[in-house]
């Protein structure tokens, strides 16, 4: 398990991004945390340490947002209105998981039964103290 704490979006990003040169095509991060934990903001981390240059955006209304192509692609998935196992099977999920590419999930609660085993699960929470900082665990998969 690894515990960072970020003071701002910004720094969540730099995270996320020293995080990505760990990835590898096939990896699944699984995401965990309330609306505004800074779920998209990792993901624009991962995106540039990953050497993409796509707009990262959350895909909230798209269900899935696919940046790059091949095995350094990222395909980033909102799982907030998947609410069972046909609504998960007709955004292609488990087409993505045989792509090759990082899949990043947002509300991976919903689908945590169909998660892989490996998975790595990234969960950030607000901090009370400030409305900025943030606490980020990672763990599962295979490096943690």
């Amino acid at each position: 398990m690894k515990r960072y704490l970020s003071h701002s979006a910004e720094e969540t990003e730099q995270i996320a991004e020293a995080f990505a040169k760990e990835l590898h095509s096939g990896d699944v991060i699984a995401y965990r945390g309330p609306m505004g934990a800074g779920k998209t903001a990792f993901t624009r981390g991962l995106a540039r340490g990953l050497g993409l240059e796509d707009h990262v955006s959350s895909p909230t209304f798209a269900l899935v947002h696919q940046y790059g192509s091949g095995a350094k692609a990222l395909y980033h998935f909102d799982m907030y209105r998947v609410e069972g196992f046909d609504d998960l099977y007709s955004t292609g999920f488990f087409d993505y998981l045989d792509f090759g590419g990082i899949l990043a999930i947002e509300w991976s609660e919903n689908i945590e039964n169909a998660l892989p085993e490996g998975t790595i699960f990234v969960t950030l929470n607000k901090l009370e103290d400030d409305p900025d900082k943030r606490e980020i665990i990672m763990e599962g998969g295979s490096r943690f």
